[in-house]
């Protein structure tokens, strides 16, 4: 299937939603596994903003791809990051859409902005 390199350097991207497990099955709550790696698949929401207009996408990686703290409202670098069309077939429904996956997903919160409780 066709992938399509997405250029993030002119983005800002910041999590939406901290890295959740990707579930391949909803029925089983079987997980989803990286078909090279046999590392686990997680999902992240990022709100992406680019020349004034956003959108919340929700990028897929190995979970040992995620660096650094994902908190909600974190400032992120997306890695290899790669759109791809994909279209099924359910119950008589048919469905399309577009799916991201990245190689890596960094923080980029500095250590020295971190505020320590008193």
């Amino acid at each position: 299937m066709r992938q399509i390199p997405v250029d993030t350097s002119a983005a800002m991207v910041m999590v939406a939603q901290p890295p959740a497990p990707k579930v391949k099955d909803r029925r089983t709550g079987e997980l989803a596994m990286d078909m090279e790696t046999g590392a686990q698949l997680m999902t992240i929401d990022v709100l992406f903003v680019l020349d004034g207009s956003s959108e919340v996408l929700t990028i897929t990686a190995p979970q040992p791809a995620f660096n650094g703290e994902m908190a909600i409202g974190t400032m992120v670098g997306l890695t290899g990051l790669v759109a791809r069309p994909w279209e099924n077939e359910f119950n008589g429904q048919k469905r399309h859409g577009i799916s991201f996956r990245a190689v890596a997903v960094t923080s980029l919160a500095s250590d020295t902005s971190k505020v320590k409780a008193a």
